[in-house]
Parts: C-alpha cells; sequence; structure tokens
C-alpha cells in the first residue's frame, strides 16, 4: 500500500478526494446529481463548469514551467480576449418597433478568431522577450502582466461591455449531452496536448529543454523554438479561458476578468507535481491541481468562511499539501517518529 503513496499523482488524489469529502459531510446533497431541462445539475457539475477556465491556464502554465519558465501575464491575456470578442460581438441592443434585436458587430467566429489571436501573438511576445531576447521569464511577462491590463481597458473603453448575443453564451454556458460545453472545451484542448506529448517526441523535448537547456541545443533540439511555442500554447489556452470566462457572465471587463488567474494557475500546476525547477512535468497533476482549487474555493464559500480570512484558509490547505507532496519532509517526519522509539528501546 506504501508504494502507491511514492506515485507523484497519490498525494493530490488523496487531497481532493479529502475536499469532497469534506463537502460532502457538510452538505448532504453535494454529490446529489439531478437531470433537468436536457442536463445534469449539481454541485460537482458546478465545480467541472467553473474549473474548465483554470484547467486550460494550467495546462499553458505546465509547458511553460516545464521550459523552466514562468508565465504571469496570463490574467491579463485573459482579459484582452475577453474584451476583443466582447468587443468584435457587440455590447448593445437595438430597439426597432417596439423590439429589441441583438447586435452583433463581427460574426461570432470572426470575433472568435481575433480573440484567440490576440492571445497568440501575446504568448509569441512573451517567447521571444524570453527565448530571443534573452529576459528573465518573470520580467518578461510581467510586463505584459501590466501592459495588458491597460491594453483590455483600452479596448472596452475603461467600461464593463455587455454581451446581448445568445449563440456566444453557449460557449461557456451552454450545455452538450448534459454536461456543460466548457468541460468539453478543457476536455478536447486536454485530449490534443496528451496525444502530442505522449505520441510525439514533443514531451521528450520540453523535458530536455527544462533540464538543460544548454545540453538540448547541444543534442540538436531547437530549444527556442519550443520554448517559443510553450509560451503561445499558454497564451492560445488563457485566450480560450477568456471567451469561456466572458461567455458565462456574458461581459467583459478590462480591470477584472482573470485577476489572480495566474496564481491560481501556478499553484494547481505545483500541486500537480510540476517541477518549478523545469523538466518534469504532469498534464494529468496539473487538472487534478485545478480540481483541487476549484473544490477548496466551493468548500470555502459553502462553508460560510468569512470572506476576510478565505485567502488565508486557501493558503494554508496549499502548503500543507505541498509539504505532504515533499519527499524530504515526509522523510524528516519518519525520523522524528524513528527517534524516540529508539530511545526507548535503549532506555
Amino acid at each position: 500500500m506504501s508504494h502507491l503513496f511514492k506515485h507523484r499523482l497519490a498525494w493530490p488524489l488523496v487531497t481532493l478526494l479529502l475536499l469532497l469529502a469534506i463537502n460532502a459531510a457538510f452538505n448532504p446533497s453535494f454529490l446529489h446529481l439531478e437531470w433537468r431541462s436536457g442536463h445534469l445539475y449539481g454541485s460537482l457539475i458546478d465545480i467541472l463548469n467553473r474549473a474548465a477556465p483554470l484547467v486550460l491556464v494550467s495546462l499553458g502554465m505546465t509547458l511553460v514551467i516545464a521550459t523552466r519558465g514562468i508565465d504571469i501575464s496570463v490574467g491579463a491575456v485573459v482579459a484582452i480576449a475577453a474584451a476583443i470578442a466582447a468587443w468584435m460581438i457587440g455590447g448593445s441592443l437595438v430597439v426597432s418597433n417596439g423590439a429589441a434585436a441583438q447586435v452583433s458587430r463581427f460574426p461570432m467566429w470572426l470575433a472568435i478568431v481575433g480573440a484567440l489571436g490576440a492571445a497568440l501573438a501575446c504568448g509569441l511576445w512573451n517567447g521571444l522577450l524570453v527565448a530571443r531576447v534573452g529576459m528573465q521569464p518573470i520580467i518578461a511577462t510581467l510586463i505584459l502582466m501590466v501592459a495588458g491590463r491597460g491594453i483590455a481597458q483600452l479596448i472596452t473603453g475603461g467600461q464593463i461591455i455587455t454581451i446581448y448575443y445568445a449563440p456566444f453564451f453557449f460557449i461557456g454556458s451552454g450545455y452538450l449531452f448534459g454536461l456543460p460545453f466548457s468541460v468539453y472545451v478543457a476536455a478536447f484542448v486536454f485530449a490534443l496536448l496528451y496525444l502530442a506529448i505522449t505520441r510525439s517526441a514533443l514531451g521528450l523535448f520540453i523535458q530536455a529543454v527544462g533540464i538543460n537547456p544548454g545540453a538540448a541545443r547541444v543534442a540538436g533540439v531547437r530549444a527556442r523554438r519550443i520554448v517559443v511555442g510553450a509560451y503561445m500554447f499558454c497564451g492560445f489556452c488563457a485566450g480560450v479561458a477568456g471567451l469561456l470566462i466572458s461567455s458565462n457572465v456574458k461581459s467583459a471587463d478590462g480591470n477584472n476578468a482573470g485577476q489572480l488567474l495566474e496564481l491560481d494557475a501556478i499553484l494547481a500546476v505545483t500541486l500537480g507535481g510540476t517541477a518549478l525547477t523545469g523538466g518534469r512535468f504532469s498534464l494529468v497533476g496539473s487538472v487534478i491541481g485545478a480540481l483541487i482549487i476549484q473544490t477548496l474555493t466551493y468548500a470555502i464559500y459553502s462553508l460560510g468562511v468569512p470572506p476576510e480570512i478565505n485567502l488565508v484558509v486557501k493558503a494554508v490547505v496549499v502548503f500543507v499539501v505541498m509539504l505532504l507532496q515533499s519527499a524530504e519532509f515526509r522523510a524528516s517526519l519518519r525520523q522524528l517518529a524513528v527517534r524516540p522509539a529508539h530511545g526507548g528501546a535503549t532506555r
């Protein structure tokens, strides 16, 4: 049994199951699922739906961290993508002959392409600063983190753009075969990335770059292209998350959209067992980490934890989980447990 806990996904899974059990203990209807109006309702479905944007951003962050990088601009990229989509789709109703008509400046597909194109451009900018210019990743992405909020607010004119175009709402709040459409979006991106990592040499190249970029370059790996590609994919994932969020809330707020999402993504990636020093990474672990954070957030609010201390509670739980994941910390605990036993035996 003990060898199971040596697996790097063991403690994240235990943490997720424990959080689910705590929620179920304090809320008897937590595990209840109900089929209504053609789809499933319940707390578990709500957690999956709200975790989808974080899962997407965490997948992108996983590749960046695996290449020894970090991207603290993903929240700003979310805001930029949401702002572009909202502006292109339209933010007003036109009343004609007493009836309100939905207005779209551009076709919805073009708005989606524009938002994702801008997100890819943001990722390309970060990647070039890191791989070509040689900036430290945290400094390179800090530039876009600060400027990106300003860009999003320029697009929205400093206002919250309300979206009235109903077809766009399906992306973030629609249902397909009983489950939220956002879950399918996150699962599709995960599946494509997982196949690319496991069915090609891409995963090996990313690990090589993360462990030793210089040696990888000497071995013929195009390290700079790998790094730029990782940042572009991270930007793309943030762009998709921006579409999900803006579609779900039916608006775009350049100042608050994606606020602190980068910190939750980094936490999710580290909770899932990806090493911040690069090389070792786990896509499945990042998904589990995102679910842990969303389930913890749900538990904090459902248990009535005062808003002024909920971030402290969240930080304490994450701190404890990270300690339990540390092999060195567990070894030190075993040594402390063994010493008193030996001491008692000698006396």
